[in-house]
């Protein structure tokens, strides 16, 4: 939703302890800007150098090379996997298309 990706940076160095829902840092599509939040209460590991040289990754090979950062710790009680979070975005788009055709 945010387009091609064009940058991104963390405000969190390795080794720092973080939270469930923390801002952790940020990335930069074409069209927007999102920050991107702690998974888990525990420790920052690291983000991911490949992305340093080619941020395309994210888009082309989000579940292998396009990581963005690892963690360890406890799991957030709100995480789900990619299938269910594809399913809210899904719902939330049809959500805003509809409000957009009433507005017409």
């Amino acid at each position: 939703m945010l387009g091609d990706m064009v940058d991104h940076g963390f405000e969190v160095k390795a080794g720092a302890t973080i939270e469930a829902g923390q801002i952790l840092g940020w990335v930069e599509g074409f069209k927007a800007i999102s920050d991107v939040y702690g998974f888990c209460a525990g420790e920052f590991i690291g983000t991911n150098p490949a992305l340093q040289t080619n941020i395309a990754l994210i888009n082309k090979k989000p579940y292998a090379d396009g990581w963005l950062y690892e963690a360890r710790g406890t799991l957030d009680d709100k995480c789900m996997d990619a299938e269910g979070y594809a399913a809210i975005l899904n719902q939330t788009i049809d959500k805003m298309l509809e409000q957009q055709k009433a507005d017409e």
